[in-house]
């Protein structure tokens, strides 16, 4: 494979669909090992984009909102001189983008019409993102033996994260920390058919603890209330939600011995770091496209109120250590 001066890399999609693009991106820096290599993405991605190995620099204008910002990114991908981009992302927007780079657009991978390393399978949608990356960094000449297999992609590494990580030395004297599970009750606040009922994570979170295990909640600022209604059930459940960063819930899944929670960017996160994970996702198997990959049971409901609290303790006791 020839030295390619400079690539772009996009992906600015949901947390989830940024955190499995983890796994492309490492294919990426392995095809081109001495390139110069730009994320294209948004700001919430910065920080942790900037720890991976994966890239040089980040650009975080990925979300262009007047036209002016689409004619300052337009003439800024044109200085650069890409060698290749690699559209990990696959959205309106990097069409659009591809648009206006045209007639003579650098050479472009994704599915995009006019692409000269297009990924032309016409089930792309319907396939798993691992999968579907896979397939297109194959057509792009850079993973001949690309997994392409439903499930059979790998997911995403990082252990870099966990690399970085102090070392934290154990306090002498000090009693041996019991084994947590991390519960992530968050979601779409607009799709509460997405969202498992809290009451039910209270349950559950109740059963856990009552087993020996200590609860980690964790989740944006605006999950706080969900946390403290956990903890009207476990009074010492540690509530996380708004005080932790990409780098640090991934820290925590490398620890916890299990995570439990609805579609959210912690839990992949959680998962993508080792953890035993039960990933709770509202509609069939086609909802699950994203879905984080690993040591990782995806239970799946029309909507997530029907799901019983025995059906998911089920699953946490069956990935739990013995």
């Amino acid at each position: 494979m020839a030295t390619f001066e400079k690539i772009l890399v996009i992906q600015a999609g949901t947390i989830g669909e940024f955190v499995l693009s983890l796994a492309a991106m490492r294919r990426i820096r392995q095809a081109h090992p001495r390139a110069r290599i730009t994320l294209l993405t948004t700001p919430a991605f910065e920080a942790l984009a900037k720890t991976s190995p994966y890239v040089n620099e980040v650009d975080t204008g990925a979300a262009p909102q007047t036209p002016g910002d689409w004619l300052t990114l337009r003439k800024r991908i044109k200085a650069a001189k890409y060698a290749r981009v690699y559209d990990l992302q696959g959205s309106p927007t990097t069409n659009t983008l591809f648009q206006m780079l045209r007639p003579f657009p650098p050479p472009w991978s994704g599915p995009v019409r006019g692409a000269k390393f297009r990924h032309r399978n016409p089930a792309r949608e319907r396939m798993h993102l691992l999968e579907r990356q896979a397939e297109q960094l194959r057509d792009a000449g850079i993973w001949p033996d690309a997994p392409v297999t439903a499930g059979d992609a790998p997911p995403p590494d990082l252990s870099w994260i966990l690399r970085r990580a102090p070392e934290q030395r154990p306090t002498p004297g000090a009693q041996a920390p019991k084994p947590f599970v991390i519960l992530a009750p968050g979601g779409q606040e607009k799709s509460p058919e997405k969202r498992w009922p809290i009451a039910a994570f209270s349950d559950l979170a109740g059963r856990l603890f009552a087993a020996g295990y200590d609860i980690v909640i964790v989740g944006g600022p605006q999950d706080s209330a969900l946390a403290r209604t956990i903890q009207k059930t476990v009074g010492r459940a540690r509530d996380l939600t708004g005080r932790t960063d990409f780098a640090q819930i991934a820290l925590l899944g490398a620890k916890s011995v299990l995570a439990v929670g609805n579609d959210t960017g912690p839990l992949h996160l959680i998962a993508a770091a080792g953890a035993p994970t039960v990933a709770l996702f509202a509609g069939g198997p086609d909802s699950a496209l994203a879905s984080p990959r690993g040591h990782v049971a995806v239970l799946h409901a029309p909507q997530l109120s029907g799901l019983a609290v025995d059906t998911v303790a089920n699953a946490c006791f069956s990935l739990l250590p013995r």
